[in-house]
């Protein structure tokens, strides 16, 4: 399948629109390219092709709700229109969707029946979803699961002599380890299995005693840093901390969901942070985003990086832990930090936040879920949301939650933002995104900011990407999903 439907013709204004939309689109401008194909559609709404092509410009840019929305509308238009289903089929694809998606890839080869590319996928689509009815059929309900960590005993797991990369002396995590362990994966060396095995361990212990809402105190006079996604992009998290500093309790950061996934440095990222969380709790707060979850590990890479790295065990182990994440955080008692955003619903209060039981994989609706996968939007009130998953909020709904819990400010991340951050609903709401040059073609900023005690203002500072080694994002993730991004 081609990438994109190109013109015949630039004679009308619609098609002229279209040629400049697929123009922005190859120079990975895709909110331009989405503006671009909205004005042909307005001008000709009866073109499959333009909403098709909108679709694949929403895809890129993760708004996977819109695009199965767009190839909807140009099936109704062109029911014979196999991109419609092909674009449709990716979009379910992403969102994990796989029966959705083979239905629309089984539509696509009855339509072109002689095209190798659709066979293909079809095929591959087919076997996602026989893998993933085998495992459904070979897993113990959940309540009679027990823990993959009662099973290990990193104790016992001997270290070679050849072995000689960082090593942790007893039960001590201390910075000079995690500065050796660093290095090492600065020169593409892996860490030994029993020392990653004592990180994983030990950081689980301290995020099962947490509650499911964190209150962090910053002392007058102090400072504190957040964070928003890295996706694995670990040569980027180096160069936040040679520009704000390595984590310690003087100079301490919350790192706000998204550790993993897309970037092919994720067992590098996330043992990063949470050896600084077993070095000093107070130095590394951490937060559940909607990538620490299974089904989106399966899909974005995280998964088969794990296998490849450390062991089928490991992939098990951190599905667990990123269920022992909090869910939201609060600095001294005036901003709330969320990977997300708001809620379906207005009165929630942070103690039903806190109340919230964290311990599972993330549901498909409720405050958890909107937590995690929400979005703000500029005009009032609330919509679906552009992603198929959450809502979108607008400054009406910040503005009313703010007020019944005594707050000042929302800090969220999950957005790509091209200058790495973006201030919405009256200056009530931060977004921060710190994976500069997203996917290594989204060729946006990333950012932190950091906050002084007591006034707490946002100072945000800006970054750009910096050199990696050549593995591509996506590197380890599942074949079929690769072949449509």
């Amino acid at each position: 399948m081609p990438a994109m439907e190109l013109s015949n013709s630039n004679d009308n204004p619609a098609e002229q629109f279209k040629i400049e939309a697929n123009e922005a689109f190859k120079a990975h401008k895709y909110s331009h390219a989405i503006d671009l194909y909205t004005r042909a559609i307005e001008l000709a709404p009866e073109n499959a092709v333009y909403w098709a092509n909108r679709a694949f410009a929403h895809t890129k840019l993760e708004e996977y709700g819109s695009a199965i929305q767009d190839a909807t509308k140009a099936i109704e238009i062109n029911p014979r229109y196999s991109k419609g289903y092909y674009r449709r089929g990716a979009a379910y694809l992403a969102m994990g969707k796989f029966k959705d998606a083979l239905k629309d890839f089984q539509q696509v080869k009855k339509i072109c029946p002689n095209d190798p590319d659709a066979t293909k996928k079809l095929k591959e689509c087919e076997k996602a979803v026989m893998k993933l009815k085998f495992e459904d059929a070979i897993s113990a309900p959940q309540s009679e699961r027990r823990s993959v960590a009662d099973f290990i005993d990193y104790r016992s797991i001997e270290v070679e002599p050849k072995y000689t990369g960082a090593r942790i002396e007893g039960d001590i995590v201390t910075l000079d380890f995690v500065k050796a362990m660093m290095e090492d994966f600065k020169n593409q060396k892996n860490l030994h299995k029993r020392y990653a095995y004592q990180i994983v361990l030990q950081t689980r212990e301290m995020l099962r005693s947490l509650p499911s809402l964190v209150d962090i105190s910053v002392p007058e006079g102090k400072h504190f840093t957040v964070c928003g996604d890295v996706h694995g992009q670990f040569y980027d998290l180096l160069n936040i901390f040679e520009l704000n500093g390595l984590p310690s309790e003087d100079n301490p950061y919350l790192f706000n969901g998204d550790f993993v996934d897309r970037g092919s440095f994720s067992v590098e990222v996330i043992l990063t942070l949470f050896a600084f969380k077993c070095m000093s709790p107070s130095a590394m707060y951490l937060a559940r985003g909607n990538h620490e979850s299974k089904s989106m590990n399966k899909i974005y890479g995280f998964e088969g990086e794990v296998r490849s790295k450390l062991s089928e065990k490991f992939v098990e182990l951190f599905a667990e832990v990123f269920c022992c994440l909090p869910l939201a955080h609060v600095i001294n008692e005036k901003i709330f930090v969320v990977h997300g955003g708001l809620f379906s619903v207005d009165g929630v209060k942070l103690a039903d936040i806190r109340a919230i039981d964290r311990f599972c994989e993330p549901p498909e609706e409720g405050l958890m879920c909107e937590l995690l996968w929400s979005d703000p939007q500029p005009q009032p009130g609330r919509g679906p949301s552009k992603r198929g998953v959450g809502l979108a909020f607008g400054g009406d709904v910040t503005k009313r939650f703010l007020e019944d819990n005594n707050l000042d400010l929302v800090v969220r991340s999950h957005e790509v933002k091209d200058k790495g951050y973006e201030i919405d609903h009256d200056g009530k709401l931060i977004t921060v995104f710190s994976a500069p040059n997203y996917c290594d073609q989204m060729g946006n900023e990333g950012a932190f900011i950091r906050f002084e005690s007591p006034a707490l203002k946002p100072n945000i500072v800006t970054f750009s990407a910096v050199p990696h080694p050549e593995v591509m994002p996506m590197a380890y993730a599942n074949n079929f999903l690769r072949m449509f991004s």
